[in-house]
């Protein structure tokens, strides 16, 4: 593992710099939003816009990438990110904010499809699936890391929104001055959605809806938070603990999904969470309970994220696969879009417990459809299926559609070794 790292170490260190910046920024909407007076569903707004500026950037980098190339798309991305960073407690007002995490999507979306080409280009067809994983990683660690920093500062000051910019701008360092040049990105047209979901309605329903549980927690979770009047400190443990747990749960389900009917796995990854949803509302503001939830909650979305792709590529074949990675990439984001925007009219109505309810309730979706569509298909057989890979949500195509064609080959080589050795 440390030959493979020696070659990427920069870029995977640029990465968690990036991390920590935009993980500050996410906690910080929530905590600076509280402190001004935002409205559940403006916030909610204000997180919807994170991820529609996401969507545009996820198809339109590419096309600037083409034109002139990845490192000035990547710099000026980054400078206007570290830009939009500073501005936010310029500009506290809920239009203003929008705007700006517009903005901040779209970066952030070329910055991964930038560095993701790097990544891609970097591997080789053998250490491809180690080079990914050690990405997912340095991802995840690079967001629980920014809820430790939240603590240096005061959320009512500008301090760490400008922290946030200053990481953001020196992540690019140790990436551009290691970097060579790389073939344009090419990311396919994504496949329509009626085709999509004719080869996987598990997939295409199951991803949409978890794009809007992925943006309600990652988003929400410090709206909720500040409004049930959580401190920072409380409020950054607990964004921590929605993601450490893809950390300690993305092995054992991963080892599962290669053994067993993944739609099972499926029903009982978002059976989980709605368990762990209801006795997080039921406990009310047990703080222990809350952290808790939010550790099994937050740490099967991400799985669930690489089974549904996964699953997904079951059902294809190895030309099909790009297409549709790219397919549920736009799904999910749709999905990341509008589940803000419905938990915050919920919490609006009922209050922020009802984060719990609107998270449960889209779990219990997932979970109830997995089990319908048990009964309308037979299981693939588990030697058929593809090897999984831990994709985090927060990939964009180049990635999700390099970890497919890496599955497929990784499924493939596994069955010509049996084979062999059955003859």
């Amino acid at each position: 593992m440390s030959q493979v790292l020696s070659g990427v170490w920069a870029l995977l260190l640029g990465i968690v710099l990036i991390m920590l910046g935009n993980g500050m920024h996410f906690t910080l909407i929530g905590l600076r939003g509280g402190i001004e007076g935002f409205s559940a569903s403006e916030l909610a707004i204000v997180t919807s816009g994170y991820f529609a500026g996401f969507l545009a950037g996820a198809r339109l980098s590419p096309v600037m990438i083409r034109r002139v190339g990845h490192v000035r798309v990547f710099a000026a991305l980054g400078s206007f990110m570290s830009a939009g960073l500073i501005a936010f407690p310029l500009l506290t007002e809920p239009w203003a904010w929008t705007i700006l995490r517009l903005l901040i999507g779209f970066c952030m979306s070329g910055i991964y499809v930038t560095a993701e080409s790097w990544l891609n280009d970097a591997s080789t067809n053998e250490n491809r699936g180690k080079v990914l994983a050690a990405y997912m990683i340095a991802q995840t660690l690079g967001i629980i890391g920014a809820q430790a920093l939240l603590n240096l500062g005061d959320a009512a000051s500008s301090a760490l929104f400008i922290g946030a910019s200053i990481l953001v701008s020196i992540s690019f360092a140790p990436i551009l001055l290691s970097i060579s040049p790389v073939p344009a990105a090419e990311v396919a047209r994504p496949m329509p959605l009626r085709t999509l979901f004719r080869s996987s309605p598990l997939g295409t329903v199951g991803i949409f809806l978890l794009g809007g549980i992925y943006a309600t927690q990652s988003g929400m979770g410090a709206v909720f938070g500040s409004q049930i009047e959580m401190s920072a400190a409380q409020i950054s443990l607990f964004v921590a603990m929605l993601f450490a747990g893809a950390l300690v749960l993305q092995y054992p389900v991963g080892w599962l999904s290669d053994r067993m009917d993944r739609r099972r796995l499926i029903f009982a990854a978002a059976l989980l969470g709605l368990v762990c949803c209801a006795l997080a509302w039921s406990a009310g503001d047990n703080l222990w309970a809350m952290m808790g939830a939010a550790f099994f909650a937050g740490g099967v979305t991400t799985p669930l994220y690489a089974l549904f792709l996964a699953y997904t590529n079951d059902t294809l074949s190895a030309e099909e696969m790009p297409a549709a990675s790219g397919g549920l990439v736009l799904t999910f984001g749709v999905g990341a879009i509008l589940g803000p925007l419905a938990t915050g009219g919920v919490m609006q109505q009922f209050g922020p417990f009802a984060f719990w309810l609107a998270l449960g309730a889209t779990f219990a979706a997932i979970a109830l459809y997995a089990l319908f569509r048990m009964s309308q298909r037979a299981a693939v057989a588990t030697e058929d299926t593809e090897s999984y890979l831990g994709v985090v949500p927060t990939a964009s195509p180049v990635a999700v559609e390099a970890a497919g064609i890496w599955a497929a080959e990784q499924a493939e080589a596994e069955r010509e070794a049996e084979s062999d050795t059955q003859s």
